[in-house]
């Protein structure tokens, strides 16, 4: 009997997804274990990536905290170094990490009141946060010829989102990382290093909770205003990210590179008519 191989399987893969202990980051890592990846979940706090490794291996995978923070080159180095030495090589990186900083919504003032300072916050977060993690790790895979790295960029990225100037700056420039990385690494090194983003619609996670949901769980004007713009009338699960995460990180989207995916329930498609 002839057996065929899953392209949509990971087995034996090794991935690395920063931030992932958060909302939509652990829904990632959960999925990329699920298709059999041995996950490393990189971030600051320990404790709560040692917590998503317990809840990954008590599912059956196989997992590896990584304390690090995104914006400190020789903590991901040395991060790197870890998981090569404990799985021997690397194959996936997905930027996770991110998100907006309180200090720099405009909501409820002027655009000119901005703190410069929470401006630079949310823009290295977001963006240097995903252009060091990159650099180091996919050094790593260049060296094979072989890996593929996930991007978050955002549905602020090609539309005006009012209140997050910094975030829409920082996930634009992350759209077009994407692609220039995806480019010189293929020309460079092959046509087995890919570098792609998804651009994930309205999804209720920590950072942006209280923007969305009412203490008494009922939804915000904010939250109104996106479900009315929305064609599919709701919010995501994180589960609808990360199928298309575990998709552009198996041999199905071999061919695929420099691409920002929109996940995002027809809001990017919808011409508000």
């Amino acid at each position: 009997m002839t057996t065929t191989r899953d392209p949509f399987g990971l087995a034996a893969r090794v991935a690395v997804v920063t931030g992932g202990y958060g909302v939509l980051g652990a829904g990632m890592a959960h999925e990329l274990a699920r298709a059999g990846a041995r996950v490393a979940i990189l971030g600051r706090r320990l404790d709560a990536a040692e917590k998503m490794v317990a809840e990954i291996r008590g599912a059956g995978g196989d997992a590896m905290p990584l304390a690090a923070d995104v914006l400190e080159r020789e903590q991901l180095v040395a991060a790197r170094e870890l998981v090569i030495k404990r799985w021997g090589a690397l194959d996936i990186l997905v930027n996770a990490a991110g998100g907006n900083v309180p200090r720099a919504r405009t909501d409820g003032a002027p655009v000119f009141e901005m703190p410069v300072d929470a401006f630079d916050e949310v823009v290295r977060l977001n963006l240097h946060g995903t252009v060091l993690p990159t650099l180091v790790f996919a050094e790593a895979m260049a060296e094979r010829g072989k890996g593929c790295v996930v991007n978050i960029s955002s549905m602020a990225a090609a539309r005006a989102l009012s209140g997050v100037l910094g975030y829409s700056v920082a996930k634009a420039a992350i759209d077009n990382f994407t692609r220039w990385m995806a480019v010189d690494l293929a020309r460079r090194y092959g046509d087995q290093l890919r570098v792609n983003a998804v651009a994930p619609g309205f999804f209720v996670a920590a950072q942006n909770r209280g923007v969305l949901i009412n203490p008494d769980g009922s939804f915000t004007e904010r939250a109104r205003t996106i479900i009315a713009r929305t064609p599919m009338a709701r919010f995501g699960e994180p589960q609808e990210l990360s199928g298309v995460v575990r998709f552009l990180c198996s041999d199905a989207a071999s061919f695929i590179t420099g691409t920002v995916i929109p996940v995002d329930g027809g809001f990017s498609a919808d011409g508000g008519v």
